[in-house]
């Protein structure tokens, strides 16, 4: 008897869960205060080190108090796509504070960071062209890739030899290459002078997704062009969503005004979402100047980012200067192990299995945060000692 539809997921999510590599939902319930306390459906009290939150400005006082005036408006939702409507006041306002704060012309907003790798690489790339990407690139920037019908070649992570020779061979079309400036799951900085240089002499596009880069990076947090010291004229775009540092919910789109007015006329996935609330957009006005002022915030971030790696010496871990510190278990059982042993400890850090990071490679993905404490660090690495003994 032919099996039915239902019993084969039903087998895909066995053969799932018999790998170790089954996920699930959790609900976790936010506790009051700045400190990334949360309690889990059974009551427990969880220090969390799995959110983008790296500044600590999802709690910020100023960010509710806008959020809550602009609440006070007769509608909550925007109610239509941007250009049927649904663009507000706050809407301009923050895209023109975002421009001003990057340097650029026009900043385009959008639903989320997916939504805009989506839309850019499907409006800016053609079926002609060669999309050369980063092994280690976000899932929304392999998607994008695929769906703009372009030719797609991968280059080994930050190797700008292997990347060189891929660009050398005959093409028809244009070439782009697009990468991460922050890598999500290494936390490791892409090579921006190298590739801005790659980029002018084989005359090709650089689209350089920021996600976990803007307000990381740089004095004023304005990511990898300005802690590279780098011209921002040598990029196509740069892509920054909001729901990492900024502490709300959403994306942009920062180049030219030529360049946006295109992304408005071609870029599906803005053309076709619903805009973002209002209220949301108030809350990111609200945070960037905070963000921009974050000094102290980065800098302490900089200080608990060396007391974990003091804490983690000898243990297998990829060492980065941002937020972001993997600790390396190799299988999903040892993640899965670990991520535990913490949990009975009072610390929130899910494991991460592929196919998020390559195979073999399933790790603690610990997001630090400028609410933390050196006293939290000091609690993870002494709960780690059992697990990574």
């Amino acid at each position: 008897m032919q099996a039915t539809r239902e019993d084969e997921w039903a087998q895909a999510l066995a053969e799932r869960s018999e790998a170790g590599l089954l996920r699930q939902t959790e609900v976790l319930q936010a506790e009051p205060g700045l400190r990334p306390l949360y309690r889990d459906a059974s009551g427990n009290l969880l220090l969390s080190f799995a959110s983008n939150d790296y500044l600590g400005l999802a709690r910020h006082p100023a960010l509710r108090r806008a959020a809550q005036d602009s609440f006070a408006a007769p509608e909550l939702g925007a109610g239509a796509a941007p250009l049927l409507g649904g663009e507000r006041p706050q809407h301009a306002e923050l895209a023109a504070a975002l421009a001003a704060w990057l340097g650029v012309e026009a900043v385009l907003l959008f639903g989320s960071g997916y939504l805009a790798n989506l839309g850019v690489l499907g409006a800016l790339v053609a079926a002609q062209d060669q999309i050369f990407l980063d092994r280690l690139a976000h899932a929304s920037l392999i998607d994008g890739a695929r769906l703009s019908g372009a030719r797609l070649q991968r280059f080994r992570h930050n190797d700008l030899a292997h990347l060189e020779n891929l660009l050398r061979r005959p093409r028809s079309g244009r070439a782009w290459i697009v990468t991460e400036g922050v890598f999500s799951m290494d936390g490791d900085l892409a090579p921006l002078p190298d590739l801005l240089e790659l980029a002018q002499r084989y005359d090709a596009g650089l689209l350089l997704d920021e996600a976990h880069a803007f307000g990381v990076l740089g004095e004023e947090g304005r990511g990898s062009c300005e802690h590279w010291q780098c011209a921002a004229n040598g990029l196509t775009l740069r892509i920054g969503t909001l729901g990492k540092a900024f502490g709300t919910y959403g994306a942009f789109v920062a180049g030219s005004t030529t360049l946006i007015c295109y992304l408005q006329q071609a870029a599906r996935s803005y053309l076709f979402h619903t805009a973002l609330p209002a209220a949301l957009a108030a809350a990111t006005l609200a945070a960037l100047p905070l963000l921009r002022r974050g000094k102290d915030r980065r800098q302490h971030l900089q200080l608990l980012v060396q007391r974990l790696q003091a804490g983690l010496a000898g243990r297998s871990y990829l060492p980065s200067s941002t937020p972001i510190q993997g600790l390396l278990l190799g299988s999903n059982e040892a993640a899965l192990a670990a991520a535990a042993s913490l949990r009975r400890a009072g610390i929130y850090c899910p494991a991460v299995r592929p196919p998020t990071v390559p195979k073999g490679q399933a790790r603690l993905r610990i997001s630090l945060s400028a609410a933390h404490s050196a006293e939290d660090i000091d609690r993870l690495v002494h709960a780690l000692e059992r697990p990574c003994a």
